[in-house]
């Protein structure tokens, strides 16, 4: 399942951006796979020029943005977090993002990182003094709205993507049970014209027997059955009937 599929992806870009500025901090949206499916916001040039720039660390940075959950430090040593997208107990994508830092940082630490990943360490530093300092306690909080407001959202297109094409198919469904009602409607009439036909029928061989005295008892009783059937014909035209509107009494209240 991907999000992109039955989510508007404008509004959900829409929520990333407004969170975004809000909170300072960075983000972005992956699938399931790991593919970018929104913009990157707020990265900072230490994450994205720098740590994702050099070969070791992007490779790094690929690694913890497929494995990593919740609230974490990345192996740069900043803070980031990983919520999982979920639809129908299905995760179908995650939002990541954080860049920040708790606290001042150790810059020989850093420096350590710098060498690991064969990025210039002057350059490094620099840039890492210009990553914003949050606390651990507001980067949870952040995370957990972004994470619920976009869940709810996806959910949401999900659940009325569904209903519409449960409500495309009633609809068909509707059409078709209209024809089947009008086909229904065309064959009782023409089991009504048999029935009229049959009543006269029964009622001339009535006179004829009458006129043929004994020698057309036989076909006294020929006439007789030939009314009942006519009666019962009528009995079952006039359920039939009753059926076929009740049928288009419902197909009209779903229409409506």
């Amino acid at each position: 399942m991907e999000i992109r599929e039955f989510t508007d992806m404008e509004k959900f870009e829409d929520i990333m951006a407004n969170w975004a500025t809000a909170t300072g901090l960075a983000t972005v949206a992956v699938s399931s796979s790991g593919e970018y499916i929104s913009e990157c916001y707020n990265f900072t040039d230490f994450c994205m020029k720098l740590t994702r720039g050099s070969k070791e660390g992007c490779a790094r940075c690929e690694k913890n943005d497929r494995e990593a959950d919740g609230v974490y430090y990345c192996h740069a040593g900043l803070l980031d977090f990983a919520i999982p997208l979920v639809v129908e107990d299905e995760t179908v994508g995650t939002v990541i993002g954080g860049q920040v830092l708790p606290d001042d940082p150790d810059e020989e630490k850093f420096r350590q990182v710098a060498r690991e990943i064969d990025v210039d360490e002057d350059r490094y530093i620099d840039a890492l003094h210009k990553v914003n300092v949050r606390t651990e306690e507001a980067i949870k909080a952040s995370a957990n709205l972004l994470g619920e407001v976009l869940n709810n959202f996806i959910n949401a297109e999900y659940s009325r993507k569904k209903n519409t094409a449960i409500i495309d198919k009633l609809s068909s469904g509707v059409t078709a049970t209209n024809e089947l009602v009008e086909q229904i409607t065309k064959k009782n009439a023409m089991l009504r014209s048999l029935q009229s036909k049959q009543k006269i029928l029964a009622l001339n061989a009535s006179i004829e027997a009458a006129r043929a005295g004994e020698v057309g008892a036989g076909f006294s009783v020929v006439a007789g059955e030939v009314e009942k059937l006519s009666t019962q014909s009528a009995q079952v035209y006039t359920e039939v009937e009753e059926i076929v509107q009740k049928i288009s009494s419902t197909v009209e209240a779903m229409s409506k």
